[in-house]
């Protein structure tokens, strides 16, 4: 494992758009890489993961071959880590995500649309999070399948959900689509980048569907601003 589909009616993206919260792009299917989402900036929310409360009992590796460097730390309503990104392709056949693109394809995902289906990771911004282990246990900690995710990079925003578990020792991945709203190479088998990615999860929260896109931005953007008047 190396680790959006819009499902608001038009009018419902409209009155998002008109709102502010979601950008102009965010309605159409070819998504310009590297555009903030919503209203809350990048440099307001890395101001507030400058240091690190350790909750995890120990840290992860981002790859099977580096050392383990990376802790989960603990805020007032979310954790966070700062990592690599590695491309999960995992869930839906598609053209970009299958066997043929990715040597660690799966066709399931640990979360499921609410048809039941794997999710899609290259419509779809989610994350990984790693499996429960002695380092840490995700669920424990407020994290839920569908949870809002802010995955931050080169200043640029873009909310994701939890959408998939990976291996128990390493963190630092996330879906096909996160990675190319961010600008970061999606390629599943050659993609990603080495460091350089806060992921900020809010606790406590699920967005439904969890395949729409449009509401996972909506649910962002007001924990966003919760988390800055928190912290």
């Amino acid at each position: 494992m190396r680790i959006r589909t819009l499902t608001l009616a038009a009018a419902s993206g409209a009155a998002l758009l008109a709102a502010g919260v979601l950008p102009a792009h965010a309605t159409g299917a070819g998504r310009p890489a590297a555009v903030q989402e919503g209203t809350v900036s990048a440099a307001d929310l890395l101001a507030k993961v400058t240091s690190c409360q350790q909750i995890s009992n120990g840290k992860y590796r981002t790859d099977e071959e580096t050392s383990a460097t990376v802790p989960v730390c603990g805020k007032n309503g979310a954790v966070f880590w700062k990592a690599d990104m590695d491309i999960d392709c995992d869930g839906q056949r598609t053209a970009k995500c299958s066997e043929s693109t990715d040597p660690w394809y799966q066709d399931d995902t640990a979360f499921h649309q609410s048809d039941g289906k794997p999710l899609r990771a290259d419509t779809l911004p989610y994350v990984v999070v790693p499996s429960s282990s002695g380092i840490w246990n995700y669920a424990s900690a407020g994290v839920k399948g569908g949870g809002v995710v802010a995955v931050i990079y080169n200043n640029k925003v873009e909310y994701a959900v939890v959408g998939d578990t990976g291996p128990d020792q390493i963190i630092g991945e996330a879906s096909y689509a996160t990675a190319q709203a961010l600008g970061i190479d999606p390629d599943p088998e050659t993609g990603g980048t080495d460091s350089g990615v806060t992921y900020i999860v809010f606790k406590n929260n699920q967005v439904s569907p969890i395949e729409s896109h449009s509401a996972a931005v909506t649910l962002g953007d007001k924990l966003a601003k919760q988390f800055l008047q928190n912290n």
